[in-house]
């Protein structure tokens, strides 16, 4: 694993975007990077732990708190938290000889009392949901945790792990976990799991078990089917009782005028309409006989004076042509020519004579009432309004007369309409009747989703059962099959305990000699430690000295316990060989000079393919950055603003040209 750059972003103490390049070069394999306390370097070792494993990293600054309360707490005092803080960091690992590229970055902000947080990973530049939603599982592929805290490490505390129960638990975990002997152990626990069920699969007396097993739950299902539906139909028999109730209650609501009494507003509106509908036909029926109506009563006399109106004005009519006759009639005499024989002429003139006598006697009449002469047509005028108007009031008094009849059947059925106060108890038993119906029909169709519930759970039992009788007499043919698989399984279960207990002795028999050497090569006292040794079992650490003699780890002094933790470490790293970089936050602290100076010269540059050593001016001074310088592919200094508590990253190093001091 080969870090490539870590961003901030109003994280801690680190306002706006800070980035660091951690890229390294073979044999160049230190990031220096100087701070004074408070500065923010445990920040820098928090903030790659706090990226890669989110809520489960070890971050110094958290203590106690909540995982919300400590992210909130990580933004920036000067930035808004709303807008939050993110953290970037950007590494590669080689997976299956294939160099493969990854960049975490995880952002956070506040909403109110709640803290948001997203998480997204590119792999080879492009965004991978999958591994983005996994990633707390895939992490521990790269970097397990346990893993990680033993190459991010605090150079004051890591003297905890000189105290032998500390040192057990760290070489257990990196055994198990750093050099694989767990991926051994897993493979044994795997290969047992599949041999516990291939003989659970082949057993006829674990077919028998199931069998037994449906046998036995599908009789309870068939019994809770016959329950269910002896309570169905209970529920059914009561909703009868409980409708035949209310068919009752409602007849005799309904011989008791119920229904009435229900439609009583209604029948009180409609006879309301139905007497103002009789009062307006009325009313129109007035106005019709105060028109000319009543003269229906004298349809025979009018009819005497339009027949008297006619002959009047037919005899005034003749009296009028019979002058113009005569004149006519001597003036038609006049122009017979002079031949016209005088017989002709006196023929002619007596039919003229009688024409005009009988014209004459049409005007002669026994009554002559001087009637004016338009008035047979006021009178024609006269006889169709009363046509119009009498079939107007046969229609009125249609209309008034069903009316009426309306009128008195509502005002019966009004009378009909029962008191209040007699009815009521039958209202309330009717009310009480259907609510018993709702709740029985409710009854009843509960018991019928039971009944199809437990209907189907047998009939899916049933169905399992075949299916297990089925498999009892597949059994037999797969039984051959099956012991192979066992009996192969037996071997290379054995085989791997074998080669675990070889890999263990192995690793640990590398792990003693590697932590042996490293302690002595730190140590300025070579003579100290003559042996060490590593139990398999425990894993706990034994010293002895010159003369063979135990050493308890507690008699040694502070600086003696770190460079002990500091070996183990090493040796760890180098049998894993060196593939995981290393971060040492206050890496010289409590050690003197002489040994101060062993790490720098025998420690940092072989620690690791990649090595970042966060380190105050006390601890790399301008005397140890000379013997450093070599090794170093990058160098910075956390510049500290007291005015504002805020940092900021520039390159560098005290001491070094162009580096910026801290303020």
């Amino acid at each position: 694993m080969h870090l490539h750059n870590l961003t901030l972003h109003d994280f801690g103490a680190y306002q706006g975007r800070q980035s660091l390049d951690l890229r390294v070069k073979p044999k160049r394999p230190i990031v220096l990077i100087g701070g004074l306390n408070g500065c923010g370097k445990t920040t820098l070792l928090d903030a790659i732990q706090l990226v890669l494993y989110g809520p489960r990293a070890r971050c110094s600054g958290r203590g106690n708190r909540s995982y919300d309360t400590y992210l909130r707490e990580s933004i920036n005092r000067a930035a808004d938290p709303q807008r939050g803080a993110e953290l970037r960091l950007e590494f590669s690992i080689t997976v299956e000889g294939r160099p493969r590229t990854y960049e975490v970055a995880r952002t956070w902000f506040a909403k109110g009392k709640q803290v948001r947080e997203s998480l997204a990973v590119t792999v080879d530049g492009k965004y991978d949901d999958t591994i983005s939603e996994t990633w707390a599982e895939h992490v521990e592929e790269i970097l397990p945790l346990e893993v990680a805290s033993l190459f991010f490490f605090d150079g004051e505390k890591v003297e905890q792990l000189a105290d032998p129960e500390r040192a057990a638990d760290v070489i257990e975990a990196a055994v198990q976990s750093l050099l694989g002997v767990r991926a051994v152990e897993q493979l044994r626990t795997d290969l047992l799991a599949l041999q516990r069920r291939q003989r659970l699969s082949q057993e006829d007396q674990g077919i028998l078990d199931q069998i037994r097993d449906f046998k036995d739950k599908s009789q309870a299902a068939a019994q809770e089917l016959s329950d269910q539906s002896q309570l169905l139909a209970h529920a059914t028999s009561h909703l009868d009782v409980a409708q035949a109730q209310l068919a009752k209650i409602e007849r005799d609501f309904e011989r008791a005028g119920g229904r009435l009494y229900e439609e009583r507003r209604g029948l009180e509106a409609a006879k309301e309409a139905t007497a103002e509908r009789l009062a307006q036909t009325q009313k129109d029926l007035r106005g019709l006989a105060e028109g000319p109506l009543p003269l229906l009563l004298l349809r025979e006399q009018l009819a005497a004076l339009q027949e008297q109106a006619v002959r009047e004005h037919e005899a005034a009519e003749a009296r009028q042509v019979i002058g113009i006759l005569e004149r006519r009639d001597a003036w038609l005499v006049d122009q017979l020519p002079d031949g016209v024989p005088a017989a002709d002429r006196t023929a002619l003139k007596r039919k003229l004579t009688a024409d005009r006598k009988k014209r004459a006697a049409a005007t002669e009449l026994d009554l002559d009432l001087s009637l004016p002469p338009d008035l047979p047509q006021k009178l024609s005028a006269l006889d169709e309004m009363l046509e119009t108007d009498s079939a107007r009031a046969a229609e009125l008094l249609r209309s008034a007369d069903k009316t009426v009849r309306e009128l008195q059947q509502a005002e019966r059925q009004l009378a009909a309409v029962p008191d209040e106060q007699q009815i009521k108890t039958l209202i309330e038993d009717r009310q009480q009747a259907s609510e018993a119906v709702i709740v029985a029909r409710a009854t009843v169709e509960h018991h019928r989703a039971l009944v199809a519930e437990a209907r189907s759970r047998h009939e899916r039992l049933e169905a399992d059962l075949e299916r297990a009788r089925q498999k009892r007499v597949r059994t037999f043919v797969r039984e051959e099959e099956l012991q192979r698989v066992i009996t192969y399984a037996d071997k290379a279960r054995n085989t791997l305990e074998r080669f675990g207990e070889a890999l263990l002795l192995k690793h640990i028999s590398s792990l003693e000699v590697a932590v042996l050497r490293s302690f002595q090569t730190l140590m300025r006292k070579s003579g100290l430690i003559k042996d060490l040794r590593i139990d398999t079992d425990k894993f706990t650490l034994a010293l002895t000295n010159r003369d063979e003699e135990p050493i308890d780890p507690a008699r040694l002094s502070a600086g003696e316990r770190q460079l002990l933790a500091i070996s183990l470490l090493w040796g760890l790293a180098k049998v894993a060989g060196n593939r995981l970089p290393t971060v040492i936050d206050t890496p010289l602290g409590r050690l003197d000079s002489r040994h101060r100076e062993h790490l720098v010269d025998r420690y940092f540059p072989h620690a690791g393919r990649q090595v970042l050593l966060l380190s105050t001016d006390e601890e790399i001074d301008e005397h140890l950055l000379q013997r450093l310088r070599p090794s170093i592919a990058h160098s910075y200094v956390l510049v500290h603003d007291d005015t504002t508590f805020t940092t900021r990253v520039a390159k560098g190093y005290w001491w070094t040209e162009g580096a910026l001091h801290a303020v």
